[in-house]
């Protein structure tokens, strides 16, 4: 559609998504209070197939283990892929919202975890069952092939390969156009879009070290790996600190490090887990490349019996969006949204969103809608405080429903309309 068009289109569809709020609002809170994890979405996955078979979508289950596909194809034109991820996190909830989760889970370790939607997925669900809902509703205002994607396993990596590995790119039709959103901090009622990379690459690794374990009363008959992983820890700070150039943006954090039981044993081994997040190619092959040099070189320093036992965990690609797709999507924003659409910078926060896109070989557009409530962030804005909100995958990120709900739908339909006869 040209730029009039769509806006005449989002314009009759304004009093309708009206109706729909009170009932996606729901749906929300529902599956906020009913959190699953990764790879296991069962629920989740049949509230979604059941929407979308209720307004007449061909739909296909199980795909990747949970993964759900609506088909609605209505004449002639495009066909445009809409994806929303549907996993949670392992993070017991501290909002103290009304419908915060309480549930607990065994992660694939078998450890029991808290659970909740943290991440923001259950918003995506929602936006995209609503979307689907209003555009099988008003099937006479657009023409073309409409892909409604919801797709497990996003939090560790899995997911989007998973629904390739299963099969969906002989399964079903190629997309023109693959279009996604993520809730972030920032005002709610605002969308950010940005031409190229948009979200950095992730890679997580665990390193396991090993030393020689004794009593805690005689250090000189061991090989301390506690000593050992203390010191790969701070030396690892040094490679974004002293090997990567100050305009070359990269982070390395080491989330979690595990050693011993008791305080007078001298363990065995230490455990580190670290992630590693970068905008250029080459840029995350050094990290990878220095990562492994410091850590055989410490325990090299230490005597170590053996070398460490690196294991990769995850790996994200970078989110790179297509410009000439971008520039489409970011005029419709702004005659949608005015100066609540804008370019945003890149973040550091990496999907697998863009999987399907490069495995397909189309297109893609990912952007942000911001879910602050909008004095909150003002207010921290004014102080210079936005760091100071919670954001994804805290304990205590708590998008504010309105306006974020209605302007994700409007942002999702906006960009599906540019391509839509």
């Amino acid at each position: 559609m040209e730029i009039a068009q769509i806006k005449s289109f989002m314009d009759k569809m304004d009093s309708s998504m009206d109706k729909l709020l009170p009932e996606l609002e729901e749906i929300y809170k529902d599956i906020h209070r009913n959190p699953e994890l990764s790879m296991q979405e069962f629920r989740t996955a049949k509230i979604a197939s059941d929407y979308l078979t209720q307004y007449q979508f061909e739909v296909t289950t199980g795909i990747g283990k949970t993964g759900v596909i609506g088909m609605m194809k209505n004449g002639e034109g495009p066909t445009v892929m809409l994806r929303a991820d549907m996993d949670a996190l392992p993070v017991a909830e501290a909002t103290g919202l009304d419908y915060a989760s309480t549930k607990t889970a065994r992660d694939a370790e078998g450890v029991e975890v808290g659970v909740s939607h943290v991440c923001g997925h259950d918003l995506h669900v929602a936006w995209l069952m609503g979307v689907s809902r209003l555009f099988s509703a008003h099937r006479d205002q657009w023409k073309g092939t409409l892909m409604a994607v919801f797709q497990p396993g996003e939090e560790v990596a899995l997911g989007a390969q998973s629904m390739i590995d299963d099969g969906i790119m002989d399964r079903f039709p190629k997309p023109d156009i693959i279009l996604g959103q993520h809730v972030m901090v920032g005002s709610a009622g605002t969308v950010g879009h940005r031409s190229g990379t948009i979200l950095s690459a992730g890679n997580s690794l665990k390193i396991k070290l090993f030393g020689r374990g004794s009593h805690g009363s005689q250090p000189q008959t061991s090989i301390d790996p506690v000593i050992m992983a203390a010191a790969t820890a701070m030396r690892l700070q040094t490679i974004v600190s002293r090997e990567i150039a100050p305009i070359d943006n990269a982070v390395l954090t080491i989330g979690a490090l595990q050693a011993g039981t008791k305080e007078n044993i001298i363990p065995e081994d230490a455990t580190l887990k670290l992630n590693i997040r970068t905008f250029d190619e080459g840029v995350k092959d050094h990290i990878l490349s220095a990562v492994k040099r410091i850590c055989c070189a410490e325990c090299a320093a230490s005597n170590a019996p053996k070398d460490p036992e690196i294991t990769p965990l995850d790996s994200y690609p970078l989110t790179e969006n297509d410009a000439a797709a971008t520039a489409k999507v970011a005029e419709a924003f702004d005659a949608q949204f005015g100066d609540r659409s804008f370019e945003t910078p890149p973040a550091s926060a990496s999907e697998d969103f863009s999987i399907f896109g490069r495995n397909w070989k189309v297109p893609y557009v990912f952007w942000f809608v911001g879910g602050t409530d909008p004095k909150v962030y003002a207010e921290a804005k004014k102080n210079h405080q936005i760091n100071s909100i919670p954001s994804n995958h805290s304990p205590k990120f708590a998008p504010v429903i309105h306006p974020t709900l209605k302007t994700g739908l409007q942002a999702m339909m906006t960009a599906a309309a540019v391509w839509f006869n």
